[in-house]
């Protein structure tokens, strides 16, 4: 049987801001465009920042690193805390949703949820289950499911169609008890990328996300967006 495949979200924060407001996440917390990674850029960014998205091309060069990271790391294990939420992607073209779930689960402390929330729900039944449950669990979800789908249609540009190949992925970076995780969900577990806080956040996944860059230099489908605590 075919995974289910979804349209593809756009990289643009007021898409996903409004994605998880209807989805019951209150706006105290807003995604937010991250334009430059100079520090006079990066002090534009609405401080707190609790999560950091990074949408990038799925170049040969980086399924290779890839390969070749799976490889390293599985044979020298990393040391990963078990408070991270962290999920497999199994529905095509989901991977703006869920980096949007990595980037709430793993901040359920600072972020505030509506009662009914589906989105606090749907973590909340999913925290204790292994990533390929979750997985499962997601493509069962209705409610996030119908949110996506208008979300993606939302954008400014014109969604592309389900079946069009979309070679651009969304990944998550967060502080989890000092430690800066990167999580996607095509790979088979969370990497860890040293030591963060909550205040460096960003600047520290955007030390990540320049390796990334280096690593396809003549790329510019790069865009980075900033979880932050809403300043208005």
């Amino acid at each position: 049987m075919d995974s289910p495949r979804w349209l593809p979200l756009e990289s643009n924060p007021e898409v996903m801001t409004k994605f998880v407001n209807c989805l019951g996440m209150r706006p105290t917390w807003q995604f937010g465009d991250v334009y430059g990674l100079d520090p006079e850029l990066l002090s534009m960014v609405p401080r707190p920042v609790c999560a950091v998205l990074l949408l990038f091309p799925v170049t040969e060069k980086y399924e290779a690193f890839k390969q070749e990271e799976e490889k390293k790391l599985k044979g020298q294990p990393q040391d990963v805390s078990p408070d991270v939420y962290f999920m497999k992607q199994t529905i095509g073209n989901a991977c703006g949703t869920i980096g949007l779930i990595h980037a709430v689960a793993n901040n359920q402390k600072h972020l505030e949820f509506e009662p009914d929330s589906p989105l606090k729900k749907f973590i909340e039944q999913t925290s204790k289950m292994a990533s390929e449950e979750k997985a499962a669990f997601l493509e069962k979800d209705e409610s996030i499911r119908v949110t996506h789908e208008s979300s993606a249609q939302e954008g400014q540009t014109e969604a592309p169609s389900v079946d069009e190949k979309v070679n651009l992925h969304f990944i998550a970076f967060v502080n989890v008890g000092g430690q800066l995780y990167e999580l996607d969900g095509r790979k088979p577990f969370p990497i860890v990328h040293g030591k963060t806080s909550e205040d460096t956040l960003l600047e520290d996944a955007v030390e990540v996300c320049k390796v990334f860059m280096a690593r396809d230099p003549q790329e510019l489908r790069f865009t980075i967006i900033a979880l932050s605590k809403d300043s208005y």
